[in-house]
């Protein structure tokens, strides 16, 4: 694919780079000079310094010829008038816009569901975009999702929750300590795959031989009701989260504490109704060091605890037991604040925590610090926008384990070359794995096993080194 993307920032960089490992050309425009000097440097493609707002100058980069076209400057009206202006005359270019104003966002998707029947079919997507990213209600909705798993670990989910990906460490004497994968399954009932193995020498797609030691992280992967049955088996342990502390009143927060109230809303009714699995009914305090934020969260969320407070003076931490949570999320955009102070929270006696760091490495540093969950903001956007770029047969991208496996989900195309065979005659140890399988006009997803037999339209949910283009050719087609 020919791609253009303005704005060489660290996403447009990094978006670069997944690109250009998957021998994708691409052509990066930034109108700052230290910042393109810095992409120039880094980037095996062609960088250059103009206004990539400019008609002219996407036209001398070739955009007539380009496949997509992808705006990520720091600028959200720059993001959409320039994919406005290139819709005015490339309207069967593909479009992606980051926009970080969440009015936009929502106002946006609002006239686009309220005027359904006059933006389908042929007629122009709102502002010529045809997909907009917006970072901040994605960062949020993982924030939840793992607040609504006990906040112990990273989780993905497939199939509106059917199933989920877990990552859980393998605790000391625990029954899996020790333990060959391919014996595990002698220790439940519970049908599971051991998605990729974490251990000091780095991450691995395991085999059956694989044996798991105390230390290790491992992503699991099993129905949604199965999965606190394996947590047991590696010694995990989920506490109810009955009092939770939200840092941050901005974007992030915001939405953030919008889905908890929506969740717990949620939990209320299924404990009246005597469902007593859902962990997610608690009490809610909000802490900000921006009086005007912290006036609005007061507003929005009445039955919400908001104190205007600076979270590093141990004084209030004390004062107001803070100390004493169940856990403490840190959704700031100052992402070293995060880090540090979840990991300093921690010390002080809160068992869970969740923060917002900038990307997947950082998560990782976070995590040594001994941080339970981490979400990495700019991961995500470039996931989401990678996911749009794969083709039409890939709906899904999710970089896990730091960045160095990726999960694709994609549909079996007729063009694909392993229509008509099985798992497997396929299979390949060590390059990919299968996790899921849905049939043409089934809603349910399976685990495949090696007599699973590929057919045309099947969604599959597949795990694979990040950039490994040539797995993805096999199954969804593209080139």
């Amino acid at each position: 694919m020919n791609i253009v993307i303005i704005g060489a920032g660290f996403t447009g960089v990094q978006l670069a780079r997944r690109l250009i490992n998957e021998k994708n050309n691409v052509v990066l425009i930034d109108n700052d000079d230290a910042t393109v000097r810095h992409a120039s440097n880094r980037l095996d493609c062609t960088v250059i310094q103009a206004d990539g707002n400019s008609l002219d100058t996407l036209e001398d980069v070739g955009i007539a010829k380009a496949d997509a076209l992808v705006t990520v400057t720091d600028n959200d009206e720059i993001n959409m008038i320039t994919c406005s202006l290139v819709d005015a005359v490339y309207p069967r270019l593909l479009k992606i816009a980051r926009v970080r104003n969440y009015a936009y966002y929502v106002n946006t998707a609002a006239a686009a569901t309220h005027h359904k029947e006059t933006f389908s079919g042929n007629h122009r997507p709102l502002y010529g975009i045809d997909y907009m990213i917006h970072p901040d209600v994605e960062a949020a909705e993982a924030i939840v999702n793992a607040v609504e798993h006990g906040a112990v670990s990273d989780v993905v989910s497939f199939g509106e929750g059917e199933y989920e990906l877990t990552r859980l460490q393998v605790a000391s004497g625990s029954r899996i300590d020790g333990i060959a994968l391919k014996n595990i399954r002698q220790l439940t009932d519970c049908r599971f795959i051991v998605v990729f193995v974490e251990n000091d020498e780095g991450s691995s797609l395991p085999s059956g031989e694989s044996i798991l030691h105390a230390g290790n992280f491992i992503g699991l992967l099993a129905k949604k009701e199965d999965i606190s049955k394996l947590m047991e088996l590696s010694g995990t342990k989920i506490d109810a989260l009955k009092k939770v502390a939200l840092v941050g009143a901005g974007r992030i927060g915001s939405i953030v504490a919008e889905r908890l109230e929506q969740r717990n809303k949620t939990s209320l009714m299924s404990r009246l109704f005597g469902n007593k699995k859902n962990r997610l009914a608690q009490d809610l305090i909000i802490v900000d060091s921006d009086e005007a934020l912290c006036k609005a969260a007061m507003k929005r969320f009445p039955t919400a605890h908001v104190f205007y407070a600076d979270i590093t003076d141990e004084g209030f931490i004390q004062e107001e037991g803070l100390d004493k949570v169940d856990l403490m999320i840190f959704a700031t955009h100052n992402h070293e604040l995060n880090m540090v102070m979840a990991a300093y929270i921690e010390s002080l006696g809160v068992e869970k925590t969740i923060t917002l760091v900038a990307r997947s490495a950082f998560g990782d540093i976070a995590r040594k610090l001994g941080v339970d969950v981490t979400i990495p903001l700019q991961d995500t956007v470039v996931d989401s926008i990678m996911s749009h770029l794969r083709g039409k047969s890939v709906t899904g991208v999710h970089t896990i384990s730091n960045g160095e496996f990726e999960i694709v989900e994609c549909d079996l195309p007729s063009s694909s070359p392993i229509v008509g065979q099985s798992l497997k005659e396929i299979a390949t140890p060590g390059e990919f794995l299968l996790l899921l399988i849905r049939k043409p006009g089934s809603s349910k997803y399976e685990l495949p096993i090696g007599d699973t037999t590929f057919t045309v339209g099947d969604h599959l949910v597949l795990i694979e080194k990040t950039g490994d283009k040539k797995v993805l050719e096999r199954f969804s087609g593209a080139k």
